[in-house]
């Protein structure tokens, strides 16, 4: 099983990617559990991310490319500069933005201020981005339905909680996503293939979840309170029983 993170050493470069790099710097830099591909291009300030997907995978960037389109008028978020596809797969190449991943070993030594970014962070991102003018969803219902066209089990007697407050989610809030200043403030958000609207708890219950994989357990209020919630047990079950099945 492939599970998302740093690739090990030996990395294929799709063909499409080197042709990308044109002779910059090209570094792996992520991978994800079904397969794709982020590479960083160049360095420094005119350094670009090439997203790849290997055809047959599922990863939809068409989804991400509307998405970023969308959220980039509101929040920081990566800038599409190009995307394609041949037999081998997609791409997306977007303009690189400020700081490093909350997961970066700089980040991953000091949880505290990580943690605190990222629940502001993901604050940050709800408030700005606007529930009546967004044109995608999130919902339990849309998500359970394409868990049952891809084949999943759904359990009959999940039972969706009350609504706490709807908002446009990221719909991958892990800690990874978000990229953190120098200073320890967020600098912004990526991978928003899921971005939409749904409860914000479907968002927290992951977040707040992903600090104990990412720092070991312990951090999950701090992020709440840097967020400005209360913890919720019943909702956060749910969206993390939600989560595995979709």
């Amino acid at each position: 099983m492939i599970l998302s993170g740093p690739p090990g050493r030996d990395v294929h470069v799709p063909p499409s990617i080197a042709v990308l790099a044109g002779g910059r710097p090209l570094v792996p830099v992520w991978q994800n559990c079904l397969g794709g591909l982020t590479f960083q291009l160049g360095t420094g300030g005119g350094r670009v991310f090439a997203k790849w997907a290997p055809a047959g995978s599922g990863l939809d960037l068409g989804a991400e490319i509307t998405r970023l389109d969308w959220a980039g008028r509101f929040t920081p978020v990566p800038r599409v500069l190009d995307h394609g596809d041949d037999a081998d797969g997609a791409w997306l190449v977007t303009r690189g933005l400020p700081g490093e991943s909350a997961v970066s070993p700089r980040w991953k030594a000091d949880p505290g201020t990580a943690v605190r970014a990222l629940g502001v962070g993901l604050r940050a991102l709800h408030e700005r981005l606007p529930v009546a003018g967004c044109p995608f969803s999130w919902s339990v219902a849309a998500r359970l339905e394409r868990a049952r066209g891809a084949g999943v089990d759904v359990p009959a007697a999940l039972t969706e909680p009350a609504a706490d407050r709807l908002v446009v989610c990221h719909g991958d809030p892990c800690a990874p996503n978000t990229l953190l200043h120098a200073d320890g403030s967020w600098s912004g958000h990526v991978d928003l293939g899921a971005l939409g609207v749904a409860d914000r708890w479907a968002d927290l219950a992951v977040a707040t979840w992903s600090t104990e994989w990412n720092y070991g357990p312990g951090w999950e209020d701090a992020l709440l309170d840097a967020y400005g919630i209360a913890p919720d047990p019943e909702r956060t079950g749910f969206y993390r029983r939600l989560w595995d099945l979709t």
